[in-house]
């Protein structure tokens, strides 16, 4: 992670010298930051998604993600050290929710429920014991 360019100006949210545009990048992919002043305060609107390929980089992403204070949620998602939402999802998910299988769905979306951080085989072991 990175910053590339930081722009300070006097605005009406905020003081001459704060940070009001910052360029950066999170895992190769750019972002850009406004910042609003105190009127507009960090909230749970605003979060990333992280679609892992499989279960390994599902594991990776959460591991350092809650390293140094982050918090575990439902489902999912999680809150890292700076209070930043992220979900850590995998495409396969939509194998399992939304499968051909009403049942086998509902089974899948009952297990992921019950958990924190997805596990890929307990979402398919779920899904193919209802859907059979």
């Amino acid at each position: 992670m990175g910053s590339n360019w930081i722009a300070q100006a006097e605005t009406p949210g905020n003081d001459q010298g704060t940070e009001v545009y910052v360029d950066f990048t999170i895992f190769g992919q750019p972002f850009i930051g406004l910042n609003g002043g105190p009127q507009f305060p960090h909230t749970e609107a605003i979060s990333f998604q992280i679609p892992c390929k499989d279960q390994a980089e599902i594991d990776h992403y959460w591991e350092i993600l809650t390293a140094d204070g982050g918090q575990e949620s439902m489902c999912g998602w999680l809150k890292d050290k700076f209070g930043v939402s992220w979900q850590v999802i995998s495409p396969d998910l939509g194998k399992y929710l939304g499968g051909e299988s009403a049942e086998g769905s509902q089974a899948a979306t009952q297990a992921m429920l019950q958990m924190k951080k997805l596990d890929l085989n307990e979402l398919k072991r779920a899904y193919e014991s209802a859907a059979n």
